[in-house]
């Protein structure tokens, strides 16, 4: 049970979104590669997804979400001392994308760097941001998930580019006094994995010290079912016992919007209700790092998600890597 007086929280300020203007209904993508409508769906959940125009770029989407978020936080761009992207995607091999988005919001001070965790990579960006925080070496952090996956599919491979879109979310996290309970708002635990040994289930088949290529996403889907539920629980059953809370506490359960029955095998695993479960799959596809702030901000767009709410999140991704953090919003 978390019990620290005075401690800092992260605190959730503002959060923002950006998908691209093209969407990619399952019905134009079937003109495309042997597949359909009825057969996505039955699979993965997804109806429709969202494709970077060309010419917009990782850091391009990166910067409007985060530029929602601060608007929403009531915060001025100079107020942010730290920027984290989670991406897979870069706009370069190097710079960082942060760095890109840090010059476009005009931001001169603090560090910006990117972090690569693949689909889990906005958990792991958020539980980074946090140790930050609560170090007192800094005070606000700009956290964005942002993906052009659409860039390293095979279009003509119907089991991968199918489920992969674009966009960006970003959230504000502010450090602030809590009272060291599960009644602060902000981070209250965060719990991550990462297993090197099953790279061959889920990757790309280049890089520039291997191939000197982008390369295109490979993935092994039966073995990553298999084991992606599993392992989200594992990491979401720890953040439950970190705090002393569980299932029956929860107000929204936001995991990685990689496939519906993933999502749906996993709340039920836990005794989690389908009902507190925010979903954006059906319209965004599988949009990596990107889905979860993405599916954040829909539910705090259209109400659901409300201060004080208690909302576990969580991922997995290529590696594996895994993790989940707790969130007081």
């Amino acid at each position: 049970m978390i019990s620290d007086p005075g401690r800092l929280r992260s605190v959730v300020a503002g959060i923002g979104a950006y998908l691209p203007e093209r969407r990619l209904a399952n019905a134009e993508l079937a003109k495309m590669v042997d597949t359909s409508d009825e057969w996505i769906v039955q699979r993965t959940g997804i109806r429709a997804r969202h494709i970077a125009a060309e010419g917009e770029t990782t850091s391009m989407m990166a910067t409007k979400a985060a530029a929602r978020a601060l608007e929403r936080a009531g915060c001025a761009a100079s107020e942010v001392d730290l920027i984290i992207v989670a991406t897979s995607t870069p706009d370069f091999t190097f710079p960082a994308t942060a760095t890109q988005v840090q010059a476009a919001l005009g931001i001169t001070g603090g560090a910006a760097f990117d972090l690569q965790a693949v689909c889990s990579g906005f958990v792991f960006a958020v539980a980074t941001a946090d140790k930050f925080l609560l170090s007192g070496s800094h005070r606000r952090a700009l956290v964005i998930g942002a993906e052009t996956f659409s860039r390293l599919l095979d279009w003509k491979d119907r089991t991968t580019c199918v489920l992969f879109g674009d966009g960006a979310g970003a959230i504000v996290l502010e450090a602030r006094p809590g009272r060291g309970t599960i009644a602060d708002r902000g981070v209250l635990t965060s719990h991550l994995r990462s297993d090197g040994r099953h790279r061959e289930k889920l990757y790309v088949d280049g890089g520039p010290s291997s191939t000197g290529t982008v390369g295109h996403l490979k993935m092994a889907g039966k073995d990553v079912f298999r084991h992606a539920v599993g392992m989200v629980t594992d990491v979401m059953r720890d953040a439950f016992e970190a705090t002393g809370t569980g299932p029956e506490d929860l107000q929204w359960f936001v995991p990685h919007q990689a496939n519906e029955r993933i999502i749906d095998a996993s709340a039920q695993k836990l005794g989690i209700p389908l009902k507190k479960i925010i979903k954006t799959v059906a319209e965004h596809g599988n949009t990596s790092a990107a889905s979860i702030p993405l599916a954040l901000e829909a539910g705090v767009a259209d109400g659901r998600i409300s201060p004080g709410d208690l909302v576990m999140i969580e991922a997995m991704g290529g590696g594996f890597t895994w993790g989940a953090s707790l969130i007081r919003w």
